[in-house]
Formats: structure tokens, sequence, C-alpha cells
């Protein structure tokens, strides 16, 4: 008997895509349903494949409805899958756990969701499969959680249906902590994981996989987001295929400049690349960051004119679709190594007296009496930043030191 059944998690419907609403609401306002289309093509996946089952691995919503329109949407969603006769299996994770979810709504007869007090199974009789799982009932559990699952059923196919960061070395806080080895020891033959946002099949024996999250949320998650399609025959998993689903997508893109004698240049080397991304987001509205990178001449008039230099990135983007967003233009560029004229003997040579200024041993002493000084003047995440790395601070000095040169610069070319 061959068959399959989709595999989800992290759908977080309703909450806000990050990065686009403070800087142009016209933009935000053509991503905002992305998450919510990411639901309706996963529904749609589910049926076109004619899939015995549909499990989610928690993280359904973000935590609790700001109005019953988000729950009605998920219900009539689920309702599809109902009429198609294709259960829903759901955990609730950190985000949608029982003490944060005031509000609830009945889900058609097919959909069912593990209970947070214990660990149970649930069946598909007629696919012999048992589905092991337990809901998070507050947004921390510890190892315990885990080593309540129920032993495998013997002669079924065993999915264990968890919402974990595992050892959290993936870079996500330990929720339900355990490792692979200590999946691996209940002896079920797929572990529907929930909560890391990047797909990851993390073992394939016993399968242990991450679908990631359907849909992007900021520029830290880009590429292609959807769930997997695992495919199962005599009883064995054969296959786990990564499905897109997302409805909007995010990139970071370095775009050298090295070579580029002027801005020209390096925005005819931007628009290639927004044109190469654009292409591999098939349609879907993009939201792209951009960081220049190489050692160039045209490091401090960079700097110096990155507000303007971003928007001419915009509007290159906007001339390949009107979905095609630079997010953030970030100038990563360094100087060339460069032998310098010898000044005239009345001018000011300013590079050297700040570079002299930068080397003298009393200068991160400044520095720090300038940050102190400072205070609560900070805008909170800067202050924050200086605190977490001292370093920062000489950054924010360096980047002054480019903005000067590079404005004097500009002045004199023009």
């Amino acid at each position: 008997m061959r068959f399959c059944f989709l595999h989800a998690a992290d759908l977080h419907i309703d909450s806000p895509l990050a990065g686009l609403g403070v800087k142009d609401p016209a933009v935000a306002a053509r991503f905002a349903q992305a998450g919510r289309r990411a639901v309706e093509a996963l529904i749609d996946e589910a049926i076109s494949a004619d899939a015995a089952f549909v499990v989610i691995s928690g993280d359904i919503f973000d935590g609790d409805w700001k109005d019953v329109t988000t729950g009605l949407f998920f219900a009539r969603a689920l309702g599809r899958l109902d009429r198609k006769g294709i259960p829903t299996f759901i955990v609730k994770g950190n985000h949608d756990a029982d003490s944060l979810m005031s509000k609830s709504l009945p889900y058609p007869p097919s959909v069912r969701i593990f209970s947070s007090a214990r660990a149970e199974t649930l069946l598909v009789e007629q696919r012999r499969v048992a589905l092991h799982g337990r809901s998070f009932g507050t947004r921390l559990v510890d190892g315990a959680f885990v080593a309540s699952y129920p032993e495998r059923r013997e002669g079924w196919l065993n999915i264990g249906v968890l919402h974990t960061a595992l050892d959290g070395s993936r870079g996500h806080a330990a929720y339900a902590p355990c490792t692979v080895e200590d999946l691996a020891r209940f002896g079920y033959d797929y572990w529907a994981l929930g909560h890391v946002h990047a797909a990851e099949i993390v073992a394939r024996d016993p399968w242990i996989v991450y679908p990631g999250n359907i849909q992007g949320r900021s520029v830290k998650e880009t590429g292609a987001k959807g769930a997997m399609r695992i495919t199962v025959d005599d009883g064995r998993i054969v296959e786990a295929t990564p499905v897109s689903l997302d409805a909007a997508r995010w990139a970071h893109e370095c775009v050298e400049i090295d070579d580029c004698a002027d801005e020209a240049a390096a925005l005819a080397r931007i628009e290639a690349r927004l044109g190469a991304v654009h292409a591999q987001a098939a349609a879907r509205p993009l939201a792209a960051r951009i960081r220049l990178v190489g050692a160039t001449p045209l490091h401090e008039r960079l700097v110096a004119g990155r507000e303007t230099l971003e928007q001419e990135a915009r509007a290159l983007g906007f001339r390949l679709a009107e979905d095609c967003w630079v997010e953030r233009l970030e100038i990563a560029t360094r100087p060339p190594a460069r032998a310098r004229a010898p000044a005239a003997p009345d001018a000011l040579d300013l590079e050297t007296l700040l570079r002299e200024a930068a080397a003298d041993p009393g200068f991160e002493a400044t520095l720090a009496e300038l940050a102190e000084l400072l205070g609560d003047k900070l805008p909170r995440g800067l202050r924050a930043e200086f605190q977490a790395d001292p370093a920062a601070l000489a950054r924010l000095a360096e980047t002054a030191r480019d903005l000067l040169l590079g404005a004097l610069e500009r002045e004199d070319a023009a």
C-alpha cells in the first residue's frame, strides 16, 4: 500500500512580516496576506496530492488572536480538508500553548489536537498509522516532556509529533530539549518536528525532519518555505520531498563591486542580482536585502551616500516588478590598500589625522567614556549593542570617519 502525508509546522497565521510596514505601507499591504495564502497553498497541496492525512507540529498561531477572524480563517481552511476526508493531527507549540490561548473555535471532526495533559496515541486505522504526540500546556516544558511519549505500536507505522529545538544548537531556544539519540530510542519510523524555521532532514534512520515554517517572516528567513510531502510504501517511509508553499519571499544577497568604477556601475550590478533573485522567486513578491562587499575606492562615497543609493536601488527593483522591494541596502565594502600622494604643505590631511587619532592608545577609553556620557540618550537597540559588543562603538566611529571623508569627496566632485 502506497500513500503520502503532509508534514507542516510553524504557520504563525497573521504574524506580521517584519521590516516592511514602517518603510512603505503600500508594499507591506501587498505582502500582508502572504501568511494566509501559504496556509491555503498547504490545503491545496494536500488535496491535489490526495494525502492520507496532514500533520502540523505546533505554532499554528503566534499567540492569542487579535480578533476571531484569525481562528475563523484556519477553521475554514481545515473544513476543506474535512470535506475531502483528509484528517489533520495537531500539536500545540510554545507560541500557541494552551496557557497562551484564551480563544477557541470548534474545528471539523476530522481535526485531532493532541492533549497537553499527557502524551497520547491517535490512529489512522485504515492506513495502520499510529501518531504519538503531546501539546504544550505552557510556553516552557522540560526534558521530561519528551520522555512521556508512548512506546511504539508494533506492526504499525509510528510517527512522533513534537515541537522542539532538539538540543538548541540550531539557533533556537531549547524548548522540549532532547537529542537525536533520545528520539531514536523510541523506535518510531518518523519524527514530525516543529519550531525550527529552517527545513532540515536531521536523520533518516529513523527519519527526523523539520519542514521549516511555511512563510518567511523577515530577512532572517530567506529562500523557499513550505512543508514536507512524505511518501510511504508498504509501511515504510521511502521519501521526504520539500514542497514550496510561500506566497512571498525574502532574500539576503551579497553583491561584489570591487571593479565598479562609479555608483552607476554598482547600481547595474545590484539590478542584475535583483533580476536573478526575482526570477528564482517565480512571480512571488520579493523583499531583498542587498549587501555591497569588496575593496573599492568608492567606499567612503558609498557610506556617505547610502540613503540615496538605497532609494535608487529600490527604484530599480520596482522597474523589475511592482512587488520587488529592496528592504535595505548595506554598505560592507572597505577601502583598498593604496599609496597616498603627499599632501600640500598648507593642506589639512584629514584622513591621516583621523587614522592617527584612531591609533592613539587612549582612543578606546575615549569611546567608552563617550558611551557612558551618552547613557540613556542612546537608542535602546544601539545601547544594548554597545553593552553586548565593546567593539561596536569603534565600528561606529569608523563609519563616522567614512561618512565624513565620503561627504567631503562628494562635495569636491560636485
